[in-house]
């Protein structure tokens, strides 16, 4: 009886290619990353490939726009502005040498007053004032040429030295005034407060009690624009304000009138500047 061979298990037989075995071959390198190395068509093994762990670039930083871009813009921007400052004191210095020019003047030449009276209810509870003024003033231009003053119309107020009690409003007509030249003003302020609070009332008795009389002053605001030859500037507002009247009393009569004391008066002129809501 014959025995049986059976065959030994064989490895299996690796791809060939034109006689060649082709194999892939996994090596190290010196850093441990592993490399792989793949036969080529013709049966060459290829070179290895390295494949190296992905690591994240850190962002790149922005560059700062350098200071001194800015710096020269504010040096240089300065810098204009004084020299056009410069060039407005220069031409407003030898505009004052040619010309010379002042300002306008103004003179209290009388004030009469026709009607004061404060009357009181019977309970004390009520208290009316009642006044009618007439004056006169003087506005000049003492400028010797080229400059001319156009005002608007004027309004006139008038007060108790102290600013306390009020007296009576009224208004000037707008008019010119020309160089070397004065104008006569008349207005007529007057007023009717009914309901007069204490502690104005007792400071008008007392006032109108004093040998001198009360002493009053007269506030007077309009605007006004200048023509120098044949160019004219803006409106600007002007302030005129007199004080050191004297001697104002109550007419004791109907038709009579009370001469207040003006020698001592001076009229004083101001600009008005007006930022937003506030004047000054």
């Amino acid at each position: 009886m014959a025995d049986r061979v059976h065959p030994s298990a064989k490895p299996a037989a690796a791809a060939t290619t034109n006689g060649a075995t082709a194999a892939a071959t996994t090596t190290a390198t010196a850093n441990g990353a592993p490399t792989t190395a793949f036969p080529a068509a013709n049966g060459t093994p290829t070179k290895p490939q390295l494949y190296r762990p992905y690591r994240p670039q850190p962002p790149k930083r922005r560059r700062r726009r350098p200071r001194c871009s800015l710096c020269c813009c504010c040096f240089w921007t300065i810098l204009l502005l004084l020299f056009v400052a410069l060039l407005a004191a220069i031409a407003g210095a030898a505009l004052y040498v040619l010309y010379h020019p002042h300002r306008p003047a103004f003179s209290l030449s009388s004030l009469r007053t026709n009607a004061l009276n404060l009357t009181t209810a019977s309970d004390g509870s009520a208290s009316r004032l009642t006044t009618l003024f007439n004056l006169t003033l003087i506005s000049k231009n003492p400028n010797s040429h080229t400059f001319t003053f156009f005002y608007d119309p004027f309004l006139v107020s008038l007060s108790s030295a102290s600013g306390s009690v009020f007296l009576g409003n009224g208004s000037i007509p707008a008019f010119a005034s020309y160089p070397k030249n004065q104008t006569t003003l008349r207005a007529v302020a007057s007023g009717s407060t009914e309901d007069v609070d204490a502690e104005s009332v007792a400071a008008l008795r007392s006032d109108l009690k004093r040998k001198n009389g009360l002493a009053l002053e007269i506030r007077m605001d309009t605007k006004v624009r200048v023509k120098a030859g044949g160019r004219k500037s803006k409106k600007v507002g002007i302030r005129v304000v007199c004080s050191g009247i004297k001697g104002v009393s109550a007419p004791k009569d109907k038709n009579a009138t009370v001469v207040a004391d003006v020698a001592d008066s001076r009229c004083k002129v101001d600009l008005l500047i007006k930022i937003w809501r506030f004047t000054f």
